[in-house]
């Protein structure tokens, strides 16, 4: 075959999630910091030009009598405006922190990244403490002078844009408000977490050049330790990674997933072949953080989801509703990945050699994880039953043969978990019977 007719690499197309970004989405400074910056810098230019309007009026009339005029009525607006921004400002924040407490009680902790992270919330926060700041500015520029031919500054740019602020303000606190009841609502955070978990899985799928069946490192492999800080594994620099293989003539295999905590001295990669590099260039090519991310995380999508059902289930807030809607997002999960290969992710380098295994949840760990802990907290609620039933029976149907030996177990432990909930036969058969809506 010739080198025209050989197949071509395909190139690993990752993004390396950046710690500085991710810092930056997680905190609530950056943009409120940026606008106010720019309130300054736009106090100031308004000013200038009030100014320049002031001379030149004076330059062709010879006095600012008619827009001295508008002074006093653009002082009380102004004014007005920064008495009544400092109030609004204190109403966002407070309806932020009632959204925050109550998403954690009712959902999960996982979920308020939904809420920190929400751009609209920033943007509305950031806009009306640069209006408070534009129109607390403008005011320290005001020229007190009532004769209008040595009248140096009337704050007319000045005045026009704090309304223009104030408009922008109220249109984004309109949009403040509408988002935040929709993060309130659980089928709209439930779909987010689901649409956010298709967008890992399609990653998957278009980034790895191979997914094979797990191989064993041989027993002369050396084992690299984590030499930073402990952490959980938030995303792995696989280009950086490859290289290094690549520049050792070793393939690395990665021992933890994405998600897996990790403190120093664990096992982080193994070397097979070739000469091991020192411990802190693989440290280097792991992000290292305090919480998770969808960024590489499979698995984190199904957590959150389970999270969600599981607190539902909870006597303090008994709402199998909401966890039939956690399932039925679950199921949609499982039913897209039956057809994917599991095993472990393998990475070449430029020449068609494979430098980096990474491994990734089975399917077995994969079930386990969807239904284990729903079944045990519901299994004495027959809608939460009757819908895990149905997902079972409906992922039995068209995953493969090699497939469904987790399912058919999750289905006995179902049978098990209301066999020691509901005595009665009757309940009990009206319990494992399948229903997409749970009780339809």
């Amino acid at each position: 075959m010739t080198d025209r007719q050989q197949p071509r690499q395909r190139r690993l197309r990752h993004r390396p999630l950046s710690p500085l970004r991710e810092h930056l989405r997680d905190s609530f400074w950056f943009a409120p910091l940026l606008t106010c910056l720019a309130a300054v810098l736009t106090a100031g230019a308004t000013s200038w030009l009030d100014a320049e309007l002031v001379h030149e009026e004076i330059a062709e009339t010879g006095s600012a009598a008619d827009l001295l005029a508008f002074t006093s009525g653009a002082k009380a607006v102004v004014s007005t405006v920064s008495s009544a921004m400092l109030t609004f400002i204190g109403v966002v924040f407070s309806i932020s922190l009632v959204a925050l407490q109550m998403a954690a009680s009712q959902m999960s902790p996982r979920v308020l990244r939904l809420y920190v992270r929400s751009r609209i919330t920033k943007a509305t926060f950031s806009v009306c403490l640069a209006t408070f700041l534009f129109t607390l500015l403008v005011q320290l520029g005001y020229d007190d002078t009532t004769d209008p031919t040595k009248v140096t500054s009337v704050p007319v740019v000045s005045t026009v844009v704090a309304v223009l602020l104030v408009l922008l303000s109220l249109t984004l606190f309109v949009l403040y408000v509408q988002s935040t009841q929709r993060l309130l609502r659980v089928p709209h955070v439930i779909d987010r977490v689901t649409r956010e978990s298709v967008g890992v899985l399609t990653t998957y799928r278009w980034m790895a050049p191979e997914t094979g069946p797990r191989m064993e490192p041989p027993a002369d492999s050396v084992t690299l330790l984590h030499a930073g800080n402990s952490g959980v594994l938030r995303d792995v620099n696989l280009a950086r990674l490859v290289r290094a293989a690549r520049r050792h003539d070793a393939v690395f295999h990665l021992v933890p997933r994405i998600g897996d905590f990790i403190a120093p001295g664990t096992p982080t990669v193994m070397v097979v072949g070739g000469t091991p590099p020192r411990p802190h260039r693989i440290t280097s090519a792991l992000n290292i953080g305090v919480d998770r991310t969808m960024h590489q995380d499979l698995s984190f999508g199904f957590r959150q989801l389970v999270d969600i059902a599981i607190r539902a289930l909870s006597p303090a807030v008994n709402d199998p509703t909401t966890a039939v809607q956690a399932i039925d997002r679950i199921h949609q999960l499982l039913a897209m990945l039956a057809g994917y290969p599991f095993g472990e992710l393998r990475y070449r380098d430029r020449d068609g050699t494979v430098r980096l295994v990474q491994p990734i949840p089975d399917w077995q760990c994969t079930i386990d994880l969807a239904f284990t802990e729903i079944r045990i907290c519901g299994g004495g609620q027959p809608q939460v039953t009757r819908r895990l039933a149905a997902a079972l029976d409906d992922l039995l149907r068209i995953t493969p043969e090699d497939r469904r030996p987790p399912l058919l177990a999750q289905r006995a432990l179902l049978e098990r978990a209301v066999a020691e909930h509901v005595p009665d036969p009757a309940n009990r058969s009206f319990a494992l019977a399948p229903d997409r809506q749970g009780i339809g």
